[in-house]
């Protein structure tokens, strides 16, 4: 995913134990009830999504509990009788946005429509070293004639926000799709397109989203691919065919994750794989349990979070418009949750 992928990359360690406790955070024990909505949830589509990732956390706390969950008749009498909710504060506030998964058009071969391409890494791209800029990759023509094209798309500018999700779909001429997942990149900085927007007096700040860069750069196609070619940066891919196509793209715990039942969070002050209790404000509310089953470069703090909405353009649409405030609570496992807070165990 546009973190998904990136996560995917993280190390195992990340993924099988939960965090220590950070000294810069505060943890306060909770009960259900102090959850808004909590009674109204589908708790067994979330015992669900928990089961499917709850097998890699080794910790001893959370191996036991992922074996109970197999045989629950009762998901919320299980996430009640096992777990308590922990709210972790950081002295930011709470901020909720939305990712999605790109979906693309494309061919397996290059026609007039279908002529911008998804590559694998070369093998001489090492990770750490720079290689080729972005300008140079596709001016240079360093690229022909090497077989590393893994699609062809019709449009350059999901190609360029393809590569900053990291993953996405690709619909195929055939009525076959193919998943692709992040593969490497050139090792050099990204840098904001819409920053540089921003500085050529294009837009001002509050104006520019991902929409209105790809407006943007369609109605002026010359000066647009050269807007482009301002991020340096360029990522390369590689075919996912172990998760098939009606399956969510992987992420940070190298399992498909779930629209609207996963969370990005930071996983200094969340365990991956943790259920986590969701009271988003803003226009469109939001209470529901989800697990927090991957991460990203711009998730970073306790009470940060990013929801997975889903694949395609209509879950991007509504992806682009979080960013509201709210509260998350963190099902920890009974005796993790006093431990962490031992002053409220009375």
């Amino acid at each position: 995913m546009r973190r998904a992928a990136l996560a995917g990359a993280l190390s195992a360690g990340l993924v099988m134990t939960g965090p220590a406790s950070s000294q810069d955070a505060a943890y306060e024990v909770l009960g259900f009830e102090d959850l808004k909505g909590w009674e109204y949830d589908d708790h067994a589509a979330a015992l669900e999504v928990f089961k499917s990732t709850c097998a890699d956390m080794k910790d001893p706390d959370w191996s036991s509990l992922c074996a109970l969950a197999t045989n629950q008749t009762s998901a919320r009498t299980f996430f009640e009788l096992f777990f308590r909710p922990v709210l972790i504060t950081d002295g930011e506030p709470g901020l909720f946005t939305g990712y999605f998964e790109p979906e693309l058009s494309g061919s397996r071969t290059r026609t007039p429509t279908y002529r911008y391409p998804l590559y694998r890494k070369p093998p001489e791209v090492q990770n750490g070293r720079a290689w080729f800029t972005r300008a140079e990759i596709e001016e240079t023509g360093v690229m022909d004639g090497r077989g590393l094209e893994i699609a062809w798309i019709d449009d350059p500018v999901d190609v360029f926000f393809l590569q900053i999700q990291g993953s996405g779909r690709v619909r195929l001429t055939d009525g076959t799709s193919i998943r692709v997942g992040y593969g490497g990149k050139n090792g050099h900085d990204y840098k904001s397109v819409g920053q540089e927007m921003v500085r050529r007096g294009i837009y001002q700040a509050h104006q520019v989203s991902a929409q209105v860069i790809r407006n943007w750069v369609r109605r002026n196609p010359v000066e647009g691919a050269a807007l482009l070619r301002h991020n340096p940066s360029y990522v390369f891919f590689r075919e996912v065919t172990r998760v098939p196509a009606d399956k969510g793209p992987l992420g940070a715990m190298n399992r498909s994750i779930t629209a609207m039942r996963t969370v990005a969070v930071d996983p200094k002050y969340v365990p991956l794989g943790a259920p986590v209790w969701i009271e988003k404000g803003g226009r469109d509310t939001l209470r529901r349990l989800m697990i927090a089953q991957d991460t990203g470069s711009a998730i970073k703090g306790a009470q940060r979070a990013d929801i997975f909405y889903g694949t395609g353009d209509a879950a991007g649409r509504t992806a682009g418009k979080v960013r509201d405030p709210g509260r998350m609570m963190v099902l920890m496992p009974i005796q993790r949750a006093y431990a962490l807070a031992p002053e409220g165990a009375g």
